[in-house]
């Protein structure tokens, strides 16, 4: 009867994936910090070696080669397995490939290698390194997934492969990203290790640079690369090579050269490509790629007059062009998975050499001392030949022969044998003095084995010796340069943007646009979709490549690069504020400023309804991301702005209460403060009191000041009927006091010119006002109706009349 256990899922679940969790690390993803090898990588180079498909050997089909792995050695796929062959063979991938394919192996643009029944693999010859020896019992040997054979744990890795090949790979909760280094290098900096176990990273960074790249380019952050050999993790910025050249026509075109590590070179190009449709990017003309069998080559074409090294600047930042690698050096020591800094990394490999060397030594050693009694056993048999001959004749058979002469002249076993073995010629009287010859370089061979094995000076001696010798024979030029500094990219707004002239406006409830000049033209500047009791704030000529600051009564404002605003047609709705950044639902927009340059100078300053007033440098409010809602300015309880005007330092100020009193100070005595800051006392007001509006002026345009009252009626003073004051005062009164149904301001502003106000009504309707038609008026009387209330109903609410402006005129 068949058992069944009740286990928990949970109980169950977590069994099987914790051993899956080790198989996958220990025995699929991770690399081996001695010989830098994942367990398929050293079964496809044991199985070719194993099979004597070497590099002094014709190339043999890839299937030939996958079919032994799988049979072998690795029981998983075939795709698998040949995958990784390839991965070893590509030029690009590998700093020294470990094999050689003849065929279609894939190719830099991420194009697949041809079916292995069609490439053909060896061993290189610096693989052949990684396997020296292994005959001779230097690693150890376990039986493979079905008995039949013996497979290596590791392989003698005659030298560092680790930090030579590097090595990529993720597992279950684990992954590793080793870069591939230049082979001279590592070799020193295991020699540095070696002769001085105290040394530090700086000094193995005078030998060992930092990463060298198959694809070469450029590495940029020395600190990076130190960070990531001290503790296993760090983060460099790798970009390709390239170089800005001049070609007929007064153009200049950018030429890539080499590409950053791992990076796709056809979507490179596509991509770049794509920006140039997208017109992302301004000036370029074409991307071209020119590689050929001479090597890589990309060409961006520029326009005339191209600002090329900021599209260069702009192309590293929005391609692959320039990456960010980052270290992560976790590998396999002692069975577990370690994130190894570079000393560890080198020793590990130093302490696998010497076990390597060891392991080497002893088994040359029982070879040398077998051959030696078995040479002193010859030497012995030729100066009694005639008594051996005479034994060896008298004998019935090889057995009894052996027998005999073991007995009767104290020959051991295997020395009895190989007297039997002896073939005549060797009985000439110059074989006694090869003989003695060899004993003699036996005798030697044996001293320099057994001074290996007693002394760690002369071991290490020989594994330095060994590798210099690789480094000799195998040595290639760096490939990736290195710099200290990473370069900050600044890319001008003119390598992204077309520069092109257009009208932006900005409505009170919040709907933005930006339109063609054309689109504006083609309607004569009418026809505006603008929802009924909406009105607009700002219309303004601006440049795609200016910004523009959009204020609201909630003390909130968004920095919008123009270029990125919704391009809409003049007779077509705006979007809503609302969907490009957060805002509440009784947010209104008061003001849009357009801004060319945040550095020229210049001030913002804040009016609000319950009398501050604050007043800040332009420069703070350019912001690092665009389209967010941000503070311009720190509201308490139910505060709200009222105005926001741009100045240039020297500007007079003048704010008006709904009572009718009114201030004037200059813009001196309000210092510059901070961006999140609250602001200071504009204007004393008393209990029932708010600011109905404020504006800035200057002096030489001697302007009138207008007031409208809900009453519906509306009044212009000169200036002169004003006195400076300070800041925080009372202010002088603008209206006659009634005491039965006095008068209050809806409407205040500073008027210098021809203006047009609109005036709300409680009946929604809309009249026009032209201030400067009034007749002047002092500072005590009510000023005349212009409407009638009964009829009309209350004032309600005012604003100006958008005129068209040219936000910055240019300059002749």
């Amino acid at each position: 009867m068949e058992k069944y256990l009740d286990l928990p899922l949970e109980e169950v679940i977590g069994d099987r994936f914790g051993r899956y969790s080790k198989y996958i690390i220990q025995d699929r993803a991770l690399p081996d910090a001695r010989d830098g090898l994942k367990p398929v990588q050293r079964r496809i180079l044991y199985a070719m070696y194993d099979e004597r498909n070497t590099h002094d050997k014709p190339f043999r089909k890839s299937a030939k080669t996958v079919g032994t792995v799988i049979g072998n050695f690795h029981p998983h796929g075939d795709s698998s397995v040949y995958e990784a062959m390839v991965r070893l063979s590509q030029t690009w991938k590998v700093r020294n490939v470990l094999v050689e394919m003849h065929g279609n192996n894939g190719s830099v643009d991420g194009d697949p290698p041809a079916a292995m029944r069609y490439t053909e693999a060896r061993l290189s010859s610096i693989a052949s390194e990684l396997l020296r020896d292994i005959d001779k019992n230097t690693v150890e040997f376990v039986p493979n997934f079905d008995d039949t054979n013996a497979e290596p744990t590791v392989l003698p890795a005659k030298f560092p492969n680790l930090l030579v090949n590097g090595s990529t790979g993720i597992s279950a909760g684990y992954a590793t990203e080793i870069p591939p280094h230049q082979l001279g290098e590592v070799i020193d900096a295991v020699i540095m290790r070696m002769d001085k176990p105290t040394v530090t990273v700086d000094e193995l960074m005078t030998v060992m640079k930092g990463p060298d790249f198959p694809t070469g380019g450029i590495i940029q952050g020395v600190e990076g690369i130190k960070k990531a050999y001290e503790t296993g993790k760090g983060k460099i910025i790798v970009r390709g090579k390239t170089s800005i050249e001049d070609i007929k026509g007064g153009k200049q075109q950018i030429v890539i050269d080499e590409i950053p590590y791992e990076v796709n070179k056809a979507n490179l190009v596509k991509r770049m490509d794509e920006l140039r449709l997208d017109r992302k990017v301004e000036g370029v003309a074409e991307v071209r790629d020119e590689t050929d069998r001479t090597g890589m080559r990309i060409v961006v074409e520029l326009k005339k007059d191209a600002d090329a090294q900021g599209i260069l600047h702009y192309l590293y930042k929005n391609t692959d062009l320039q990456i960010s690698y980052n270290f992560n050096m976790v590998a396999i020591k002692d069975k577990t998975p370690q994130l190894l800094g570079l000393t560890k990394l080198l020793d590990a490999y130093i302490e696998h050499q010497k076990e390597v060397v060891t392991r080497q030594s002893q088994y040359n050693l029982q070879k040398a001392k077998d051959r030696k009694h078995i040479v002193e056993g010859l030497i012995k048999a030729i100066s009694i030949l005639d008594e051996l001959i005479a034994t060896i004749r008298a004998s019935k058979d090889k057995a009894d022969a052996k027998r005999r002469i073991e007995e009767a002249y104290g020959f051991t076993e295997a020395q009895a044998e190989a007297i039997v073995n002896l073939q005549l010629y060797r009985l000439t009287n110059t074989d006694i003095t090869a003989l003695q010859k060899e004993s003699d370089e036996l005798d030697e061979q044996i001293q320099k084995l057994e001074d290996i094995l007693k002394n760690e000076k002369v071991l290490h001696k020989v594994i330095k010796q060994d590798l210099r010798a690789i480094k000799k024979n195998f040595h290639t030029d760096r490939r990736t340069q290195i710099e200290n500094e990473i370069e900050e990219l600044k890319i001008n707004l003119e390598v992204m943007v077309a520069s092109e002239e257009v009208l932006v406006t900005v409505t009170h409830d919040g709907y933005i646009k930006r339109t063609s000049l054309r689109s504006y033209q083609a309607s004569n500047g009418e026809g505006l979709a603008i929802k009924e009791e909406d009105h607009l704030v700002g219309l303004q000529e601006i440049n795609t490549t200016d910004k523009l600051l959009v204020f609201t009564n909630k003390g909130k404002f968004s920095y919008m690069p123009v270029h990125e605003l919704p391009d809409i047609r003049w007779k077509d709705q705006g979007q809503h504020l609302a969907n490009i950044v957060s805002m509440e639902k009784d947010e209104k927009v008061i003001a849009s400023i357009p801004v060319r340059d945040f550095k020229n100078g210049g001030y913002l300053v804040f009016f609000t309804r319950n009398g501050l007033v604050k007043r800040s440098e332009l420069q703070l409010y350019e912001a690092s991301r665009a389209n967010k809602s941000l503070t311009a300015i720190n509201l308490k309880n139910d505060d709200e702005v009222c105005h926001v005007a741009l100045t240039d330092g020297q500007k007079q100020l003048f704010m008006a209460t709904n009572t009718g009193y009114g201030l004037w100070f200059t813009e001196e005595e309000v210092s510059p403060i901070g961006i999140r800051a609250a602001g200071v006392k504009g204007m004393q007001l008393k209990e029932g009191e708010h600011i109905v509006g404020a504006q800035t002026f200057d002096l030489q345009h001697a302007p009138s000041i207008a007031i409208i009252t809900h009453r519906g009626a509306a009044k212009r003073m000169k200036l002169k009927e004003f006195e400076p004051s300070g800041r925080a005062k009372r202010g002088v009164v603008m209206l006659r006091e009634l005491k039965k149904s006095p008068h209050r301001i809806v409407g205040f502003y500073v008027v210098e010119q021809e203006m047009t106000i609109h005036i709300e009504t409680k009946d929604k309707e809309n009249h026009l006002l032209e201030p400067m038609k009034l007749n002047a008026n002092d500072r005590y009387s009510n000023g005349s109706y212009v409407l009638d209330v009964d009829k009309h109903g209350e004032v309600t609410d005012t604003y100006p009349e958008a005129v068209y402006d040219i936000a910055f005129p240019q300059e002749e």
